[in-house]
């Protein structure tokens, strides 16, 4: 797949998550997107909290961290209490310095395969209701709009709007 290796992050990653998670909040502010993320936000103890209720992907090429992002089993801040059907896809992020076009479809396709692989027939993710850039590659990755969540609580930050996203999968584990 392009020679990228995805595997589950461990305590050894969280520094290069975290600078993974910098670097794309650099990239975002050289864009102009402001409001979304910030250098500094997270630390390797965030990472590390989502490891023990979720998971932490990290997407690696040539040995070298090229991507990651979180997937959790709940996410009730933004939707709400819900049955198990869904993976929450959140922070995904790709090392832009390094990595091709079409690196971070791949990651996403990855979250995908493993919320199918878990049995869960939805993936969902909330995107800043304002980064219309950003809501428009979802929706090109085939997601829909199935809401808006206002005032959802941030780490290490004030509460934001989000458009709320899924896309069913063809689930593959049981």
């Amino acid at each position: 797949m392009n020679g990228i290796r995805f595997r589950l992050a461990t305590d050894a990653d969280l520094a290069s998550v975290v600078r993974l998670r910098d670097d794309a909040a650099r990239w975002m502010l050289a864009q102009g997107v402001t409001g979304q993320w910030q250098p500094g936000e997270l630390d390797e103890d965030h990472f590390r909290r989502v490891m023990t209720s979720g998971e932490v992907w990290l997407a690696e090429a040539d040995g070298r961290p090229a991507g990651a992002w979180e997937l959790w089993w709940t996410d009730e801040d933004a939707w709400g209490p819900q049955p198990p059907v869904a993976g929450y896809v959140h922070r995904l992020m790709v090392d832009r310095r390094s990595t091709p076009p079409g690196t971070g479809r791949l990651l996403l396709q990855a979250a995908e395969r493993r919320v199918a692989a878990a049995g869960r027939e939805l993936v969902r993710l909330d995107c800043l209701a304002g980064n219309a850039r950003l809501n428009g590659y979802y929706l090109s990755a085939g997601y829909r709009v199935v809401g808006h969540k206002a005032g959802k609580p941030q780490p290490g930050g004030a509460p934001k709007s989000f458009t709320l996203l899924e896309k069913a999968v063809p689930v593959h584990g049981g």
